[in-house]
């Protein structure tokens, strides 16, 4: 009799619309966003001043070939002297090694130095990721996380080892080549220059636009992959419901949108590209005939001319590239935003308030002498208000006002409807999310005063939707006590009537495959009990951790269940009578209070609505159905 995570929305169905991007950031200057790279930067900035100064020199070595063109032209071609020319040849090859040298240079100067960027930049967001809260988590679809740590990372490296160098390179090596053109001839150099000015307003045109598609273009990849990565983990229950078709149709759907963007950041790019190549053209071409006009009249000589064309030519690169660069700054200044989204958010423990004197450091440090320690006082909740962030505007809290006592050394469950609370109120108690009023206290220390370290130290969950990762047996296990020792291990797994594992090939050394789906729901449920159970935590927090349990095993499960119980203090949702009877208390949630607190046996006798919840049978006197929380065993209820 399992239920969903309370008050929680309800997984997307997959004819549903794509999860929602995160809120779009306002425009701003993308030369404003890759400034905010410079902590990255900064420790290969040698680096990458010596590969754009190689960079600098191969291309300037190329604008040497003109010259030496000139020379050849006006000297040994004019003067038919052969034995000049082979001096000029050999200098154009030393000039086309040294270029095909030094690019080669450049890129060795970059490869290891930025592959050590994107990794630092890669393990800061996900570090990051560890530490937001769960409430961030809720807000942001997967895929849009996932699209940040590895497209984007790669769009940022390729703009620092290329646009960026080419940007500075390009531009001086095209200033030098105006001025050598001016040399030259300035008459025809005026011509080729023509049109600049019409480029530079073009260009900051394209620039507002593209940066806007290209932002776009990211967000459409991030809920693409969030499409994928639910259809491929939620695969069986697509199969089993024959659901495959729909979500390909919406994996299509979002496909589309995402061409549609691609399109139109291409339409953008070739109405640049055909005006940045075309202009320079028709200059090319008008200085082409007045340079013929000026040779034939005697006015500038045919190496001139020559010289002036071939230098020409070689800006046609750093002009045609000018598009492809600013696209690709745009689309590196866009990840740098997305990037920064998630680095400028505020993490868990920067809402760690300081530990005060006195009890706070007692707990907080684990202290247990009777000068420091308080008297022990379990954990009780006092006023306890919250609502979700994302909750409507105008609804009442999900938590209203809520009082509530656990005993130290006590095991109090915690009933309620569907939707009433339970799961939120035990996420709480780990500061997975924030009271939005009230105190929770630990043995009579505010958990807002305990290190979120410390506190997770203290406070051990096992949730009713086990998560496995793609690990061992026993590196699962072990999360909940990283240093517990084999025999905590073997105990663990037992308290949870995990035998199963032995006869597993490798034993705990056995990988569980990715969301453990190699193993059964109730294999994975032992598991995940056996985690939170491996650390003989002071606090522990059990969200109906036997619903996948058959009878059996659910029986031996609460035999073990109870010794490890009688040593700690503990809250423990409940929808069975069978999970109700491991407890000392019951407290009932309704309406966003605890409504009722007392043994199982005194509740049934007096509260009319516990007894409808125990029984699934409608007595008139609750507030409402309990509709999937009854037992199949009525005798329990007696």
């Amino acid at each position: 009799m399992s239920t969903q995570q309370d008050s929680r929305p309800a997984p997307q169905a997959p004819d549903e619309s794509p999860p929602q991007t995160p809120p779009q950031p306002r425009p701003h200057s993308a030369t404003r966003s890759l400034l905010r790279l410079w902590p990255y930067v900064r420790p290969i900035r040698w680096f990458l001043t010596a590969s754009t100064v190689s960079a600098l020199l191969a291309s300037l070595s190329a604008l040497v070939i003109p010259l030496v063109l000139k020379d050849i032209v006006d000297g040994p071609v004019a003067h038919r002297d052969t034995a000049g020319l082979w001096q000029q040849g050999v200098l154009l090859l030393v000039l086309g090694l040294l270029e095909a040298g030094l690019f080669g240079l450049r890129r060795w100067f970059v490869a290891r130095p930025l592959a050590g960027v994107e990794r630092r930049m890669r393990a800061d967001l996900y570090a990051k990721l560890q530490r937001l809260p769960v409430s961030f988590h809720d807000r942001w679809a997967s895929g849009q996380l996932l699209s940040r740590a590895t497209s984007d990372m790669y769009t940022i490296r390729l703009f620092l080892a290329f646009p960026l160098v080419f940007l500075i390179v390009n531009s001086m090596v095209f200033l030098t080549g105006i001025g050598i053109m001016f040399t030259l001839d300035w008459q025809l150099a005026l011509i080729t220059v023509l049109p600049a000015a019409p480029l530079i307003v073009l260009c900051s045109y394209f620039e507002r636009r593209y940066s806007a598609a290209a932002r776009l273009s990211q967000d459409q990849n991030g809920d693409l992959a969030t499409v994928l990565e639910e259809s491929v983990l939620g695969i069986r229950i697509l199969k089993s419901f024959g659901r495959h078709r729909t979500m390909a149709a919406r994996y299509r759907a979002q496909a589309e949108l995402l061409r549609e963007t691609e399109l139109k950041k291409a339409r953008l790019l070739a109405n640049l590209w055909a005006v940045i190549v075309g202009l320079p053209e028709l200059a090319l071409g008008a200085s082409l005939a007045v340079g013929v006009v000026q040779v034939a009249h005697g006015s500038t000589t045919a190496g001139t001319l020559v010289g002036f064309l071939s230098t020409a030519l070689s800006l046609r690169w750093p002009v045609e590239s000018l598009g492809w660069l600013l696209a690709y700054s745009n689309e590196a200044a866009t990840a740098t935003d997305r990037f920064y989204e998630v680095m400028d958010a505020r993490p868990a423990d920067a809402e760690d308030g300081p530990v005060r004197e006195g009890t706070a450091v007692a707990v907080a440090a684990g202290s247990t002498t009777a000068s420091a320690a308080p008297a022990r006082d379990g954990i009780r909740l006092t006023d306890v208000r919250f609502r979700y962030p994302d909750a409507p505007a105008g609804s009442p809290d999900l938590l209203r006002g809520l009082d509530l006592h656990v005993r130290s050394g006590e095991t109090m469950a915690l009933v309620g409807l569907t939707g009433s609370g339970k799961t939120t109120l035990t996420a709480l108690l780990p500061r997975l999310y924030e009271i939005d009023g009230g105190r929770i206290t630990l043995d009579g220390t505010d958990i807002r005063e305990i290190p979120r370290a410390r506190l997770r130290e203290l406070v051990s969950m096992a949730f009713e939707d086990p998560t496995l990762f793609s690990a061992s047996v026993s590196e699962n296990v072990l999360m909940g006590a990283p240093e517990a020792s084999e025999e905590a291990l073997e105990r663990a797994l037992d308290v949870a009537q995990a035998q199963f594992v032995r006869a597993l090939p490798e034993g705990t050394a056995t990988q569980v495959g990715e969301q453990g789906l190699s193993l059964s729901g109730g294999q994975r449920q032992r598991l995940a009990l056996a985690r939170a159970v491996v650390g003989a935590p002071e606090f522990l927090v059990l969200d109906d951790p036997l619903s996948a349990l058959d009878v059996h095993t659910e029986a031996l499960v609460e035999q073990a269940l109870r010794q490890v119980l009688a040593e700690t203090t503990a809250l423990v949702v409940a929808h069975r009578p069978s999970t109700v009877l491991l407890a000392d208390r019951v407290a009932l949630l309704a309406e966003g209070r605890i409504a009722a607190v007392g043994t199982h046996h005194e509740l049934l006798e007096s509260n009319p609505e516990y007894r409808e919840l125990m029984s699934g049978e409608r007595t008139g006197g609750g507030a409402g159905t309990a509709s999937g929380e009854g037992t199949e065993d009525g005798s329990l209820v007696r």
